[in-house]
Parts: structure tokens; sequence; C-alpha cells
């Protein structure tokens, strides 16, 4: 292995164990879905499948 892989590697987990208290934190504290929360993710997300479908068959 190369040396540049194994620092990768050592960068990696690092920033895993640095990061995950923090993550576990958000997740607790984070706000709860309400009722137009979820339409209000569809609908972009439809639109954006929608134009690149379109894009694909005016290839």
């Amino acid at each position: 292995m190369d040396w540049v892989k194994i620092f990768s590697a050592i960068l990696i987990v690092g920033w895993i164990i640095f990061l995950w208290p923090r993550a576990k934190h958000w997740m607790k504290n984070s706000p709860k879905a309400e009722q137009g929360d979820w339409m209000a993710a569809i609908l972009p997300l439809a639109a954006v499948v929608g134009f690149v479908a379109l894009l694909i068959m005016m290839v």
C-alpha cells in the first residue's frame, strides 16, 4: 500500500470518530417532520426527475 492511502484511511477514521458525537446530538435534537414537509421535499425532487427525463427523451 502507498503511504497516501494509509494516511487517507487514518484521516477518514479520525473524521468519523470526531463527528460521531455531533451526529448523535443532531439526530436527537433535530426538528420532527410535520404534515406539509414531505410534500415540500417531494415536489422539487419530482421536478428534477421530470426535467432529467425530458432531457433524456430529447436526445
